[in-house]
């Protein structure tokens, strides 16, 4: 069951601007991680079901924050199905998130009143999303739909959209900054919030520092 409410996780989202979207098989790995983001200030993480026995990394991983990690709300990305959902909501998922929009996931979600985030790449789906219940609907990949400029056209006829851009999203000013003026209210950030060198070399506290760096440059032009 979820530990926050539906309005709570969209509230945390639009309040912080960012969710971290990560993956490791390795459970000490991903609660190394969380912890870096989480002194560094953010308060929503999305645990990706990319691995095989992801789920049981995830269950782990809830637990584990629960006690470490309080305030942080932990959702799953990844999820294409809606059996896959019931599960990991079994599991204490907060929200979901996936590259895709399919309606049966609003129908497991919006029974057990988790917010769920479809990825969409056109203005019919974001509409669909929208009918369906998304308060805030994932573009995916971001950069390769148009960018800010396709946000930007998003907002125009339907500016009640309140959208999280995942994909071409990097940890330095001129990127966000391009994205939130264009009108965003998130940025999902995968690999560039996690370099390969940082974590090989297991320097969580550089990752602190991105996160709290992203939060400083998101709250200068969030609208």
């Amino acid at each position: 069951m979820a530990k926050f409410s539906r309005l709570k996780v969209y509230q945390t989202i639009e309040e912080t601007g960012i969710v971290p979207v990560f993956y490791h098989a390795d459970s000490e790995v991903a609660k190394k991680v969380v912890k870096a983001c989480y002194e560094g200030g953010i308060r929503v993480f999305e645990f990706t079901n990319r691995g095989d026995f992801a789920h049981e990394v995830f269950s782990e991983l809830v637990k584990w924050a629960d006690k470490e990690c309080p305030e942080m709300i932990l959702g799953i990305g990844s999820i294409v199905d809606a059996p896959t959902a019931a599960i990991y909501i079994q599991t204490g998922a907060n929200f979901v998130v996936g590259p895709l929009l399919n309606p049966d996931i609003f129908k497991v979600c919006n029974r057990r009143q988790i917010a769920y985030s479809p990825g969409c790449a056109t203005t019919s789906e974001i509409g669909l999303a929208q009918e369906l219940g998304a308060e805030i609907v994932k573009v995916f990949p971001g950069g390769n739909v148009g960018g800010p400029s396709f946000v930007k056209n998003i907002k125009g006829p339907m500016p009640w959209s309140r959208i999280m851009v995942t994909g071409g999203v990097e940890p330095t000013e001129e990127n966000l900054s391009a994205w939130f003026k264009a009108g965003v209210t998130a940025v999902g950030m995968g690999s560039n919030l996690f370099p390969k060198e940082v974590m090989n070399a297991g320097e969580w506290s550089k990752i602190t520092e991105l996160s709290e760096k992203s939060l400083k440059i998101i709250s200068k032009y969030k609208l």
